[in-house]
């Protein structure tokens, strides 16, 4: 069984929210470009000044995808 890896994107500042949510956008088209198998994206608010935006990728992706789309940082996910 694969791993699965959270790519994070961070957002500070009060456009963090929106922000984010424009990011997840962005995520969701380049895994229809690039066909990738897993299609886990998402953005959260953590504060009022902080927000995320994330994608789950395969381990075996994740090199190619973080080169191309350099998140801030990563985390192994559990569904």
């Amino acid at each position: 069984m694969n791993r699965k890896i959270k790519l994070i994107w961070d957002f500070r500042g009060p456009a963090a929210l929106k922000t984010a949510e424009h990011h997840e956008k962005h995520l969701k088209e380049y895994i229809a470009m690039e066909n990738l198998e897993l299609s886990i994206t998402g953005f959260q608010q953590l504060n009022e000044m902080y927000s995320i935006a994330f994608m789950v990728v395969e381990e075996e992706n994740m090199i190619a995808v973080r080169d191309t789309l350099k998140p801030h940082r990563g985390e192994i996910y559990n569904d």
